[in-house]
């Protein structure tokens, strides 16, 4: 996973709750728009941050409202309008690896949303947290 440095702008601790998704959004457009990003690129950051938000809650917590999650945004500060997104939780853990957006070519509702998030950020990192649960950094 890339090494952050310094510390996040923001950082929001949530529970694993849908209703919850609308606001995380809401903060994360705003924080891009403050970094530098137009309208259509905050849009589409806020859709992986909800992608990868709804991954979590159902995959890793398995729908369960009492998990907690933390999401930590980083400027970087050497790339005008450069931001880094960091996602962690205490969730059922799985191997990096095995994480892949399915093909295409199967049409079927749901099951996108990994390919949505490598397809909107520059780099996208799984890992597995030492404490427990996972971790994911979008640049």
């Amino acid at each position: 996973m890339a090494e952050t440095i310094g510390e996040p702008e923001i950082r929001l601790e949530m529970l694993s709750r849908p209703r919850l998704l609308a606001a995380a959004r809401s903060m994360v457009g705003s924080v891009a728009q403050r970094l530098g990003f137009n309208e259509v690129q905050c849009g589409q950051i806020s859709l992986a941050v909800d992608e990868a938000l709804c991954n979590i809650i159902n995959h890793g917590y398995d729908r369960r409202a009492d998990g907690r999650i933390w999401l930590s945004i980083f400027a970087i500060e050497d790339e005008p309008g450069g931001i880094e997104i960091l996602i962690e939780d205490l969730a059922r853990q799985v191997d990096p690896c095995t994480i892949q957006g399915r093909d295409l070519d199967d049409i079927r509702p749901g099951g996108l949303g990994v390919y949505i998030i490598r397809e909107i950020m520059n780099s996208v990192e799984f890992a597995c947290r030492p404490e427990g649960g996972m971790s994911l950094s979008m640049v």
